[in-house]
């Protein structure tokens, strides 16, 4: 459908501005954010973000003062029992964290924004934590999942992706066809229910629809406060100022003791917080360590990666391309394969910036736990070759490009345990990490989610950074 015609009889938007809920947000509580991958960041600028969840990297994260703490579970990459104690760990250890530092915390579950992910495993672990704690468990849980900056808008409980100016269900997109956490029901409320095995129903979702938002924050403070407890609420966003409403009566609650558990996509963190949309980050902006090329790794297989990567190519015909085969990476010529590949990556950086990517086949298995099996051995054929890549001829700056990919070069390749969000790298997507710790210390690490962007997109962050003897265009 036509976006227009759908948004036709919407009513305007109530009036927020990020000082409004920077006014009302409470400085003595920290959102922690457990992000099921990497690209959660996109949208924020200045937070620290943990891929490890040790006492001292939760004390450093909490002592810069920042309203919001990411740490990085990787979960989406994870079995439902493995993602089920990572959320129990970090939830622990965050608590305890917070304890020390005189601290109260709301967590949120930051997930994907076309829906793939942990749900309702994630909320209801988080749930159970807090209360084993001596916490009161979370009265209600909201699912905001809109992504307006990437074209993910929620009306009237339905979830879409907006493309062109063309608004589609997203259960009718790739995205629900997914092998591992594939859905069919586009409207939230049913998503629940299907995700639930009913135990849900759709019934009783609640449904925060934009014609309430758009009265104002009390309008929706007085919605969320008539709710029974445990209800879970399908919330409606197309646009930033939405979220700010949202946030605006959540504070609110919490200053009447009502909590709530936030299961969300990209952006709604700075609505949350009060954080102005940061400007795209600029060249000048970014500190280099060397001088030799960039390295771009791109292991999503979505459509829309594989355009952006053709894209690239087109942009920079003259740039050095090392292809992963995804089946030498789940045979036995794996070894071999990557000690070949990241040799000639290594020499290539020498001239200028190098890409590396993935075959391009979708290697999947007989059901979803097979295909994540082959997914991550996949990911960590991409980590190993960027470890021995870092050994040989450290980078200029690395691009990561996939979910997945973006975790696991992160926390295993770069050896990151530390980092601040410098910001995005375009309007509302694509993060920035200065990392803090580690081998890749100094090594500017750009977190690029497989499905954002136009098709242009990975070329014009490539631009921006430019090799070392190139001006940006962007400049």
């Amino acid at each position: 459908m036509d976006v227009e015609t759908l948004l036709a009889s919407v009513p305007a938007p109530a009036a927020a501005t990020a000082a409004d809920v920077r006014a009302a947000y409470d400085h003595a509580s920290v959102l922690v954010v457990l992000d099921d991958d990497p690209t959660g960041t996109q949208s924020v600028a200045g937070l620290p973000v943990l891929t490890r969840w040790e006492p001292a990297d939760l004390d450093w994260a909490l002592a810069t003062g920042a309203a919001a703490v990411y740490v990085l579970t990787n979960t989406r990459s994870l079995d439902p029992d493995t993602a089920a104690q990572r959320n129990r760990e970090v939830a622990a250890a965050a608590l305890a964290a917070a304890e020390r530092a005189g601290k109260r915390l709301t967590f949120v579950s930051r997930s994907d924004s076309t829906l793939r992910g942990h749900f309702p495993l994630e909320t209801d672990v988080l749930a159970e934590a807090i209360a084993a704690h001596g916490g009161t468990r979370p009265a209600l849980t909201l699912l905001i999942p809109a992504f307006p900056d990437a074209g993910r808008i929620t009306l009237d409980s339905v979830h879409y992706w907006v493309v062109d100016g063309e608004a589609t269900p997203v259960g009718v997109t790739p995205f629900a066809q997914d092998a591992t956490f594939g859905f069919t029901s586009s409207d939230l409320r049913g998503w629940v229910e299907e995700k639930t095995g009913g135990t849900i129903p759709a019934s009783e979702v609640a449904a925060l629809t934009v014609s309430i938002i758009r009265r104002g924050a009390a309008a929706v403070t007085d919605f969320l406060r008539a709710l029974g407890k445990g209800t879970v609420v399908a919330v409606d966003v197309l646009d930033e100022t939405d979220m700010r409403i949202v946030a605006l009566a959540l504070h609110r609650l919490e200053r009447e003791g009502v909590q709530a558990l936030l299961r969300v996509g990209p952006p709604y963190v700075r609505a949350h917080i009060g954080q102005d949309i940061a400007a795209p980050v600029t060249k000048d902006r970014i500190d280099f360590a060397n001088e030799r090329g960039g390295l771009v790794v791109v292991g999503s297989h979505v459509p829309l990666t594989t355009a952006q990567l053709a894209a690239l190519r087109e942009a920079r015909p003259g740039t050095a391309t090392i292809e992963l085969d995804v089946r030498q990476l789940i045979d036995d010529r794996r070894d071999a394969h990557l000690a070949a590949q990241a040799a000639a990556v290594a020499a290539a950086l020498a001239d200028g910036t190098v890409i590396v990517h993935t075959t391009r086949e979708l290697v999947t298995g007989r059901d979803g736990d097979e295909s994540l099996a082959i997914a991550r051995q996949v990911s960590s054929g991409v980590v190993e070759l960027v470890a021995r890549v870092l050994e040989l001829a450290p980078p200029r700056f690395v691009i990561a490009k996939g979910g997945i990919t973006s975790s696991d070069t992160a926390s295993e390749a770069l050896r990151i345990r530390r980092a601040r969000v410098i910001g995005p790298m375009l309007p509302g997507i694509v993060s920035l990490w200065q990392p803090e710790d580690g081998p890749a210390r100094g090594i500017p690490y750009i977190v690029f989610a497989g499905n954002v962007g136009s098709t242009d997109s990975l070329a014009q962050v490539v631009d921006v950074l430019g090799e070392a003897s190139e001006p940006s265009l962007h400049d």
